[in-house]
Parts: structure tokens; C-alpha cells; sequence
């Protein structure tokens, strides 16, 4: 979870929602990534969406079974699509997404046969994002 912090910040450098994620297979880290949705104008740049697409690149795999993705914040509907088709082995979670954008809000279900975990580092995830949005807002009435 540590790297995917790291990746959080980074985007949070960049003017990105900050999330960041990391997968491992056979613990080791095989891909990193964080939000890119402003940098690449593609609303689909979520970083577990990237994040997927490089370990299954590493591994010459569609299916990334054996393998755990960390990621900062609750994956939405869309990513923990991509999540159930990747049949990712497991999923661990740093903050919850108690908005209506979280995957387990929506009642979205992961692969059956992937194991999920949520609240690793939460306090320190969850500060993240909420720094980025205290910052956006004082930004944007100064700048009204």
C-alpha cells in the first residue's frame, strides 16, 4: 500500500485526483500507476485501470489471477469492472468511497473468486484526497 500512496502523491503533484495503486505477483511489484483522467484528457485513466493493463502487459496475461492490486481509494463501478474481467486474485483498499462513485455502493461485485480487504492505511489515504479537494475548493472561490 505504500507504493500505491506514493503513486497517489504523485498524481496529487500533478492537479490529479489522488489515487494511486500498485499490483504484485509472487510479492513483488510488477506495476504502478496513479490517476492520469486530466494529463491524458481520458476519463478511463483511473489508476487501477492503468495499473491493470501494465501487469497483465508484464505478464503476457489477460487473466491476472495470481496477483493483488493496492490501491488508495475503493475502485468505482467501471474499475472493479475491469477488476471481475481481470479475475484479479485479490483487492486491498485503503480508504472507503462512501460516495455513490465506490463499487460496493453500487452493489458492483468483484470476480467471485477474488478476495478483498479495505481499511489498509486508510487514515493516511483518506487525508490525501481530502487535502486535494480542501485545496480545489479554496482555489476555485479565489479564482471566481
Amino acid at each position: 500500500m505504500k507504493i500505491a500512496l506514493e503513486e497517489a502523491h504523485i498524481a496529487f503533484h500533478k492537479n490529479e485526483i489522488p489515487i494511486g495503486a500498485a499490483i504484485t505477483h509472487k510479492n513483488m511489484v510488477i506495476a504502478k500507476a496513479h490517476n492520469l483522467t486530466e494529463t491524458l484528457c481520458d476519463i478511463t485513466a483511473h489508476a487501477e485501470m492503468l495499473v491493470i493493463h501494465l501487469a497483465s502487459k508484464h505478464l503476457k496475461k489477460k487473466y491476472i489471477k495470481k496477483c493483488t492490486l493496492y490501491v488508495t481509494l475503493e475502485p468505482c463501478v467501471m474499475c472493479a469492472g475491469a477488476l471481475f474481467w481481470a479475475k484479479i486474485g485479490r483487492v486491498v483498499c485503503g480508504a472507503s468511497n462512501p460516495s455513490k462513485r465506490g463499487f460496493l455502493y453500487s452493489g458492483t461485485k468483484l470476480h467471485p473468486k477474488t478476495e478483498f480487504a479495505s481499511g489498509i492505511m486508510k487514515n493516511q489515504c483518506k487525508a490525501l484526497i481530502q487535502e486535494f479537494f480542501f485545496y480545489k475548493r479554496i482555489h476555485n472561490k479565489k479564482f471566481r
